[in-house]
């Protein structure tokens, strides 16, 4: 794109020349004049580039003494949903000139028929515009009496929007101050005061009616805001007005104004001062030059000046002024009104670009100025007229271009699809603006897939639109802290458990009854460095399970390990037939390995319900996860093994423990450091062991030593003792689940059931209407369609907003940016408390070890397992924090284990070996 002239708007041959071409029998004078208002694409790049780079710039809070482009938050956090609905009062200053309109919009959502709203607009006297603030405000708010009075309005309050389209600093939804006038007002006392404060006083002055002002909007906001819904989003508010500005809705973590890391915020880019700086020093014409320094603010909005309809037929006046001075029109002769600014407007630029009507009306407009025409004027002032408008629409387009390509590059999306809504007089009135305006956003940007749409009375209609979306939101943020307060447990809830906890222990530990079991597990220590050799562990938990050979050295521990599945067939068939298949893998891995003929000692990681009798004794209570093996049941696990090795001739195995998962977990870790005497594991399900005094531990002989104690604590609460913390979408999941009324503790916390709460919580709200715009979908009714996962992800740092809905999207989830931030927010809330509860738990167990050994401060380490806690970006350092909070004296360090079921089950037998060593000497 060399070179964009003015195709969409010129008449005749010449629109197929090069650059602006002289209209046919015109003199080269003519042509040398309306040359100066040919843009290059090359131009027209570097502006796009220029303003993107300024844009960006003002984001990160990188200010210049003279800021081409504000970037102002705008506070409006949503765009509407369909759902809307009330009677709103709306004011609009400043949004057409010298006039002031005040409305009555009623919301009806999108299945409601729409009503039209009701509107009068009064005419702002010279006087006023450039008086007193306080006699501005005055005005307006008698303007608003006197328009309400006519209405049945009766002594209720009334919500109210501000449409105020001047450069404002905005610091919240109705806290706007104005940085300086524009548009021919010059008001005093008003620059760097709060305008909504100013009108609120004039209103309370007034005190005929209750307006409660909730925004403050400029007329740009109020275009994007008050577009018709369609099928794409209108995230981009485009106005070409009196003046000119743009909106968007931006990622909040960009805008540095905000110090906010989630969802959008509207922001009010102000670019009608871009170029004051001297970026569009090379398009600028002496006409423009002039026009500025003839201006009520010389210097400043340089941007406007080339393309708000305020100065338009100014532009086009001062070019027939010259033209008409150098001879080659109206004969070289010019009139008075000629030479008055303000003479030529805008409607009379549009009226003369008509394409069937624009002929009849230049000699009508023009003999109206008290100028007489020649034979080839008529054609010369329409050339006149397409030149400052084509170059007006082009400027535009480039200035649009950069902020789709900022959306489309801060949404690293390829392709953008978006709708622009537009509004102001220019899109109204003149008859090809906007198809300039599209063909060359198409050329600056043709990633981008851009649909303009005409905004429904963004000053009215789309200002009452943000006071709506801003009450909804407020109604919607109500029921979502209803929702969520049973989950953001205080320090003295979370306390309260810690104490029901080291109860519950106690009374298990004596063997009376508890909901906590608190297992013995026969493991009496910790590693304590010295362990060293060979060990072979075998780990069974699922249809596939491994065989490991662990060295255990100086420099440390080596593992080497291999994969077996189990077919279905076998984890069904007999027992027999399932040990037997057993033992042929660990056979093959010893052959492997070059093993074969070696005895060594062998721990048996076993993750089923079992009773432990002895190190190397466990009942199996019942089978899990799929498995049906008969004859097992009840029966000694570690005795079925080994009699499966006897069947096996020429095969020996020493198994010397069973071991359970999380007892392997603290051993693997107490092998790094010698402190670590509690484990813990945090994933599917959830459990905890520590190192407990024997003399504590009712049923073992012995005063002296320590011993592991299993605390199954997963089953805490099924006493009842949690009810108060229950909520009715933890009693939905419980009841749902396979055991009901059973580990309780564990269904609040572990990863299996953690997105079961949050799906109930968003069935919910989307009944309330605050999610998903109300409408339930069948996909957020299947079980289990939330995984735990998803909490993780949704929960990342990291991850954009964008990627949030991404996730939810591909659940089959229609939402809006306002669902995904609140999705987000249920996430945190359900994940927090585990986290918090498992705080409580772990703060419970590490205050008995420090009691049990009367020490005034504990030093201990907490080995830890469980892909919930590896995964999820916050739930270790909120677990942390809270065992911080509830046990001051003890300093917890958490350490995330390494393969706790395997390297932890040859640890447990190492450390077994190296005591019976002991023992023996």
């Amino acid at each position: 794109m060399d070179s964009v002239g003015p195709v969409g708007l010129w008449q005749g041959d010449g629109a197929a020349q090069e650059g602006l071409p002289c209209p046919p029998g015109s003199s080269e004078l003519v042509h040398q004049c309306l040359q100066q208002f040919k843009v290059t694409g090359a131009q027209l790049r570097q502006i796009q580039a220029s303003l993107l780079g300024s844009m960006e710039q003002a984001l990160r809070g990188q200010t210049s003494p003279v800021p081409a482009v504000r970037m102002l938050p705008a506070y409006v956090g949503s765009i509407p949903h369909g759902t809307e609905q009330g009677d709103f009062v709306v004011l609009e200053l400043g949004a057409t000139g010298a006039s002031l309109r005040v409305l009555w919009v009623t919301l009806t959502g999108i299945e409601g028929p729409r009503i039209e709203p009701r509107s009068k607009e009064f005419v702002i006297p010279q006087e006023v515009m450039l008086g007193p603030g306080q006699q501005l405000f005055d005005f307006a708010a008698r303007c608003l009496s006197e328009f309400l009075d006519a209405l049945p309005v009766g002594s209720r309050g009334l919500q109210l929007g501000f449409n105020f389209s001047f450069p404002c600093h905005q610091t919240g939804l109705d806290k706007s101050t104005l940085i300086s006038w524009t548009k021919g007002f010059r008001c005093s006392g008003v620059e760097g005061q709060d305008v909504v404060q100013l009108l609120r006083d004039a209103i309370a002055r007034q005190g005929a009616y209750s307006l409660d002002v909730v925004a403050v909007v400029n007329d740009t906001v109020g275009t994007m805001m008050g577009c018709e819904q369609g099928a794409r989003s209108c995230e981009v508010g485009l106005v070409v007005d009196t003046g000119t500005n743009a909106c968007y809705m931006e990622e909040a973590r960009h805008v540095a104004a905000l110090d906010e890391d989630r969802g959008r915020v509207c922001v009010s880019i102000e670019w009608g001062s871009f170029g004051d700086d001297g970026a569009l020093g090379p398009v600028l014409t002496t006409f423009d030059h002039t026009l500025d320094h003839e201006s009520l603010n010389p210097g400043a909005q340089r941007f406007e000046k080339m393309i708000g309809g305020l100065y338009l037929g100014e532009l086009v006046r001062l070019v027939l002024a010259h033209l008409a001075q150098l001879g080659v029109l109206f004969g070289g002769c010019m009139s008075p009104a000629l030479l008055s600014p303000g003479a030529f407007l805008l409607e009379h630029v549009a009226e003369i670009e008509h394409p069937s009507t624009g002929a009849a009306r230049v000699r009508t407009l023009l003999q109206d100025l008290g100028l007489s025409l020649g034979p080839s004027d008529t054609e010369r002032v329409q050339h006149v007229c397409a030149a400052v408008c084509t170059r007006a629409a082009q400027l535009c387009a480039a200035a649009l271009a950069a902020v789709l390509t900022r959306l489309q590059h801060s949404r690293e999306q390829q392709t953008l699809q978006i709708a622009v809504a537009t509004g102001g007089r220019v899109f109204e009135r003149h008859p090809r603006f906007l198809s300039v305006l599209q063909e060359t956003v198409k050329l600056l940007a043709p990633e981008c897939d851009v649909s303009f749409t005409p905004s429904v009375d963004g000053g009215g209609q789309g200002v009452a639109m943000v006071t709506a979306v801003a009450a909804r939101m407020a109604a919607h943020r109500c029921l979502l802290e209803k929702t969520l307060a049973p989950f953001r447990l205080t320090l003295k809830q979370l306390a309260v458990v810690q104490a029901q906890m080291r109860e519950a222990m106690v009374k298990g530990l004596r063997g009376e009854a508890s909901s906590l079991h608190m297992l013995p597990t026969y493991v009496r220590a910790t590693p304590d460095g010295s362990e060293r050799g060979d060990f072979l562990a075998l780990d069974l938990g699922g249809t596939n399970f491994r065989v490991l050979l662990v060295h255990v050295a100086t420099e440390g521990v080596q593992i080497t390990s291999q994969v077996y599945s189990i077919p279905e067939c076998v984890t069904q068939g007999s027992g027999q037939q399932l040990f037997d298949h057993i033992v042929d893998c660990i056979v093959d891995f010893q052959q492997k390995q070059g093993l074969s003929g070696q005895s060594l000692p062998l721990g048996f990681t076993f993750s089923f319900p079992c009773r432990q009798l002895g190190l190397d004794q466990g009942i199996l209570l019942n089978w899990t996860k799929g498995f049906n093996a008969s004859d097992c049941e009840g029966q000694d696990v570690v005795c079925l093994l080994r009699e499966a090795i006897q069947r096996r001739q020429a095969v020996e195995l020493n198994v010397v423990a069973i071991v359970n998962d999380t007892v392997g977990t603290m051993m693997s870790c107490g092998y790094e450091d010698p402190r670590c005497e509690v484990g813990l594991i945090i994933g599917t399900g959830t459990n905890a062991c520590y190192m407990e005094e024997l003399r504590n531990v009712a049923g073992i002989a012995g005063d002296s030593g320590h011993m592991c104690i299993n605390m199954e604590w997963g089953a805490f609460g099924d006493d009842g003792s949690l009810g108060t913390l229950s909520t009715c979408f933890d009693a939905s999941v419980d009841q749902a689940s396979i055991n009901p009324g059973k580990q309780r503790f564990e269904k609040m916390i572990s990863g299996m059931y953690l997105g079961e709460i949050v799906r109930h919580i968003l069935l919910h709200l989307t009944s309330l209407g605050v999610l998903f715009r109300g409408q339930q979908t069948q996909r957020l009714q299947t079980r289990d369609i939330f995984k735990t996962k998803f909490l993780s992800e949704i929960e990342s740092d990291s991850l954009a907003l964008r990627q949030v809905r991404a996730i939810l999207e591909d659940l089959g989830l229609p939402l809006t940016s306002d669902d995904a931030l609140m999705v987000r927010e249920v996430c945190q809330a359900v994940s927090q408390r585990a986290a918090q509860l498992c705080g409580a738990g772990v703060a419970a167990v590490v205050e008995k070890i420090r009691e049990n050994r009367h020490l005034e401060e504990l030093t201990v380490s907490v080995g830890v397992d469980g892909t919930l806690y590896k995964m999820h970006p916050h739930f270790s350092s909120l677990v942390a924090a809270t065992v911080q909070k509830l046990a001051p004296h003890c300093a917890v360090t958490f350490l995330q284990s390494e393969d706790g079921s395997g390297k932890g089950a040859a640890l447990v037998t190492a450390v077994a070996c190296r005591l019976d060593r002991l023992a023996h000497v």
